[in-house]
């Protein structure tokens, strides 16, 4: 599948409120076609210049746009992951260690907590995949525009995307993991909670939403992190998506089928 067709995906994939973030890469497309006609014609006017400065203008651009939405996004989930902890630990202190206190508030209450925790995790995932899609976006426009024109962009580029906080997906992705160690190693041991949430909403509309998104940006992140002939020390690490803890928890927990959802 070609990028912009997988771009295209992705952005219909994502959360609504997300869809104007990603990279404008037909715009960039675009620009570099007009580039590339002047340089197949050995024709330099000040309007090609000025169609190049557009083109480097645009690249910074969505650059910043990248890392101020990402930025913000990953203060949100700093801030709901400390409650999720904090919530956690509250209700398994009112439970205590002889079992005593599991009254139905509480397990209704970590039922709510699954529920956030899921979406959570979805939503951060789908960040670390919006991370993912944008960077090859910017490589692969990048790597268009130097072999059409003849320029030296990609490299100094990348070195400098490198750098960027969207890029940076660490935080991220340690919060991921954690996530997923609390619905593995909390939910499937309280058989009560189990029971509770039963009886109740488990995952919300917007939650099933949320999951099933996740799974196809799980798949997406695979597809476009697979090695290549073309593999570089700018290229993304393989993702091994059958290793996923999400997906194996979920599988067995989840009231949603997992591949009912692909």
């Amino acid at each position: 599948m070609k990028f912009g067709k997988r771009l295209k995906q992705q952005i219909e994939d994502t959360l609504p409120d997300w869809r104007d973030k990603f990279l404008l890469y037909k715009d960039l497309k675009k620009l570099v076609r007009v580039i590339s006609r002047s340089a197949d014609a050995n024709v330099h006017f000040d309007a090609d210049i000025d169609v190049e400065v557009k083109f480097v203008y645009l690249l910074n651009s969505e650059i910043d746009k990248f890392n101020s939405f990402f930025m913000e996004q990953e203060e949100d989930f700093v801030i709901r992951h400390r409650e999720l902890r904090e919530r956690i630990d509250r209700v398994l202190k009112s439970w205590g260690r002889d079992g005593s206190g599991r009254e139905y508030h509480s397990v209704v209450e970590m039922g709510n907590i699954r529920e956030d925790i899921v979406n959570l995790h979805g939503e951060m995932v789908l960040l670390v995949n919006y991370s993912n899609v944008n960077y090859i976006g910017l490589g692969k426009i990048l790597k268009k525009y130097d072999k059409r024109t003849g320029g030296l962009l990609r490299v100094s580029f990348i070195e400098k995307i490198l750098e960027q906080p969207f890029y940076k997906t660490d935080s991220i992705s340690k919060m991921i993991k954690e996530c997923e160690s609390s619905i593995d190693a909390v939910f499937p041991a309280r058989r009560e909670a189990e029971e509770g949430m039963k009886k109740g909403k488990v995952i919300s509309a917007g939650g099933e939403g949320i999951l099933r998104n996740t799974v196809s940006a799980l798949i997406s992140m695979e597809q476009i992190r697979r090695g290549s002939s073309t593999y570089s020390h700018f290229s993304l690490p393989p993702l091994n998506l059958s290793q996923s803890d999400f997906i194996h928890s979920f599988q067995l927990n989840s009231p949603i089928p997992i591949l009912h959802l692909l």
